[in-house]
This record gives C-alpha cells, structure tokens and sequence, in this order.
C-alpha cells in the first residue's frame, strides 16, 4: 500500500513592492498559491507553521518588479489557486484579460457561459481571488465603467488600472 504525502508546507515570503509589502505564499511544489496586500478584504496572513523561504518567490518577485517598472505585460508564472470548480472557472476568464484592457462583471459571466443573472456570484468569486495583480482582478469594472471593489482597495486598483494605461493619469508607481 502506497501512501500519499501529507507535506503540506505552505512557504512564505514579503515582497517589496509600490503598493505596499505584498505577502506571497507557495506550496511544496513552489508553485505560487496566493498573493495579498496590506488590509485586503480576504487576504492571507502567516500562520503558525507557515514556513518563511524566499527561493520558491525568485521568479515572482522578479516578475513583480518588471511589472510595477512598466517593463511586464504578462505573468509567466505557475499559480494554483484553489476555490469551487466555478470560482476556478471565473478566475481562468480573469487570465484572458489583457494588460492595459478592461472588462465587466456581465462579460466574464458570459465568458464562462452563465447567464446575466449570475452577475453576483461572478463578483463574489472574483473577490476571492487569491493571487492579487498576478490574475487581473483589478481589470474588471462595472457595467457602467465604474470602478467597483477590489479586495485591496479601490485606491491600488486605480493604481493599477493606471499603470497599465487603462486609466489616464499619470503613473502612480
């Protein structure tokens, strides 16, 4: 009988960034898990047992920093969030949207083949999307072209949103 491993170390590490220190986790595997900001709504913190090793987060943070530079328009990075089969399907809409674009609620839904009605619960998975700016959550907007909630705020989201010229203003990074 074979048994299954049961390592289940999640690594950690902070990373220096414009919008503040951004806590970003890995599993065994090193493949990234999650990415939080200071004050997110939902945001991960370090927990007991939680291991702090900077290796797994090289490529990460190297990508991060191309992308607050303006130098990145595309994470190239293995990330494994893990929600409902349907939050996994809103989440992988959210990675087809390109950098400097925007979309609505309405449209990933659609994307995903859900009705209108289903709005909602888009937004809902949306909000828990565990891995902030590296899958775009920041790119979806209201119908009407407002700018509704991102879990770590409006003020980063429009930071973000004006980085990658979607905004006009000037670069706030």
């Amino acid at each position: 009988m074979t048994l299954l491993s049961t390592n289940m170390t999640t690594y950690w590490t902070i990373d220096t960034a414009p919008l503040g220190p951004l806590l970003l986790t890995a599993d065994p595997d090193g493949v990234l898990t999650s990415l939080s900001a200071p004050g997110q709504k939902g945001g991960r913190t370090v927990q007991s047992g939680w291991r702090r090793d900077p290796s797994p987060f090289r490529a990460a943070e190297e990508q991060l920093a191309a992308y607050f530079a303006g130098e990145l328009k595309e994470f190239r990075l293995e990330l494994r969030g893990t929600g409902t089969e349907f939050r996994e399907r809103v989440w992988a809409a959210l990675d087809s949207v390109p950098y400097g674009a925007t979309t609505t609620y309405g449209e990933i839904a659609a994307r995903i083949g859900v009705s209108r009605a289903a709005v909602r619960a888009v937004g809902g998975a949306i909000g828990a999307n565990p891995l902030l700016v590296l899958r775009p959550c920041h790119r979806v907007i209201g119908a009407d072209g407002s700018l509704t909630g991102y879990a770590a705020g409006l003020d980063r989201k429009v930071r973000l949103l004006t980085l990658e010229g979607a905004l006009d203003g000037p670069t706030p990074l």
